[in-house]
């Protein structure tokens, strides 16, 4: 039976590149995003051709009714889930704390946190062999900044990657005996268009110098990592972290 994966925030980046290797790698994929519905259909296009099935579904992760549509919608088209990728995430305008007001880490809490939550809840009850399931793997996309805190830009981001770190290891433990493996990548500084939602496209150019690697990661390069976590290679892997730093 062909596996069946998930992946949040596929439209583009790290999660775009995870549907295209994931597809490679033999799965049906569910394309999740939630605004850009071209670029989703791109990847879904883009895995059709070379022979793989695919479907983009529209989800906000932040909102549970979306969730559950997605999860659900997934049955429908493409079988019984196998995978989940968490790799939906935002951050805001770079920002000291002293200048954070609740409404942001709200809106940052509820996608990078929540959203990862409930998208985990949904896998675990269709994967658990305790519910009739056959098992199957999770992994969240976590970040560098959890073990650095990013001062000075985005102390809320980070802190919402810890929360997953967290989730990672109790959630690992709580389905082991179930089927369920649930690991964790942190990416670091990735060439990748979420840094425009800070306010500054070329960070990942400031930075490289203070990468042990002298250079900024690329997405290809967190879905490897994320493919092995999902494969049977890592079968005794769970509770774990890969990061995709170079050295930082």
């Amino acid at each position: 039976m062909t596996p069946v994966a998930i992946i949040t925030g596929a439209s583009r980046g790290i999660g775009a590149a995870t549907a295209r290797r994931a597809a490679a790698s033999g799965y049906a994929v569910c394309v999740n995003y939630r605004r850009d519905r071209a670029a989703a259909e791109r990847v879904a296009a883009d895995i059709a051709a070379a022979g793989g099935r695919a479907v983009a579904v529209a989800a906000d992760v932040a909102v549970e009714a979306d969730v559950v549509r997605l999860f659900e919608t997934c049955d429908r088209a493409l079988g019984p889930l196998t995978a989940l990728v968490n790799n939906a995430g935002i951050l805001e305008t770079q920002m000291r704390v002293e200048m954070l007001d609740a409404a942001r880490l709200q809106r940052i809490f509820a996608t990078n946190v929540i959203g990862a939550f409930v998208c985990a809840r949904e896998a675990v009850r269709r994967m658990s062999r305790g519910r009739g399931g056959g098992g199957g793997a999770i992994v969240n996309v976590s970040s560098g900044a959890s073990r650095l805190g990013s001062p000075g830009e985005y102390v809320d981001y980070a802190a919402s990657k810890g929360a997953i770190d967290t989730l990672t290891l109790g959630l690992a433990r709580e389905v082991a005996a179930e089927g369920i493996r649930v690991n964790a990548v942190r990416p670091g500084f990735i060439d990748t268009e979420i840094h425009a939602s800070g306010g500054e496209p070329r960070r990942v150019d400031r930075l490289r110098e203070s990468v042990p690697m002298k250079r900024g990661g690329t997405a290809d390069e967190v879905a490897r990592a994320i493919l092995w976590l999902l494969s049977a290679e890592a079968s005794y892997t769970t509770g774990s972290f890969i990061d995709v730093t170079g050295g930082k």
